[in-house]
């Protein structure tokens, strides 16, 4: 039986030997509160050419993450309506695409990307940020680096900031660090979390785990949330 600190998607790609040095990183994992939700680059360039396999899409759409952002939505859209009825600030990250932004813009890749026109980086529709949601535009993998993210969670007081989004192993993960090291406790939520390849996507998750943050499952997350404390309308 695999134990439920471990019981998560990398089960099939981790050694066991690899599990047992990690052995003493075992805990409890949990959702502090007060709570965020930060949502991490829920755009449309990244769910473009439909639900299908990312290497018969890559070609044409070099920003999707194909059938991983596909399966996602429903897991996230559940997360999305657990954390409106907790009644926690929702924020999200999207890319900045003002040309003068990025003056001569550096870049240590060749990989493409999906250019400056705002509709791509326009929050999925599934994801609508609704009145009072704050949507953070950023420069750079973190959505903490650069921005005013961390300035909104400590006037609100924030302890726990739970994340989902894309890519788990390039923003989310940047943000996710950044979040650790800014003194957030950081809980993933594993279903809703994807990327353009899967063994980075277990891969990285499992390393985030075991170092700064707290990866669970939806059901978990949605559970801690029906007990947290509802606010009092204003």
């Amino acid at each position: 039986m695999v134990e439920k600190f471990e019981d998560h998607c990398w089960q099939d790609v981790i050694p066991a030997d690899d599990l047992a040095i990690y052995g003493p990183f075992t805990r409890e994992t949990y959702v502090g509160a007060p709570a965020a939700l930060v949502a991490i680059d829920l755009y449309d360039v990244v769910y473009r050419g439909g639900n299908k396999p990312v290497a018969e899409l890559i070609g044409q759409h070099p920003m999707t993450c194909g059938e991983h952002a596909w399966k996602a939505i429903p897991p996230t859209q559940r997360l999305f309506a657990a954390a409106r009825a907790a009644g926690l600030p929702i924020f999200y990250s999207t890319g900045d695409t003002r040309p003068e932004s990025k003056p001569g813009f550096v870049t240590a890749t060749k990989r493409r990307r999906g250019g400056n026109d705002p509709s791509g980086y326009a929050i999925r529709p599934e994801f609508k940020p609704q009145p009072g949601e704050v949507v953070i535009t950023k420069q750079r993998a973190s959505a903490f680096y650069g921005t005013p993210l961390a300035a909104h969670l400590t006037q609100l007081g924030i302890h726990t900031v739970i994340m989902c989004g894309e890519t788990t192993s390039g923003c989310v993960r940047a943000s996710a660090v950044d979040a650790y090291s800014a003194g957030y406790h950081v809980v993933l939520v594993e279903e809703c979390c994807f990327d353009r390849v899967v063994l980075s996507h277990k891969v990285n998750l499992f390393d985030l785990h075991h170092k700064y943050v707290d990866v669970m499952h939806i059901d978990e997350v949605v559970a801690a949330l029906d007990k947290q404390p509802r606010k009092a309308a204003e």
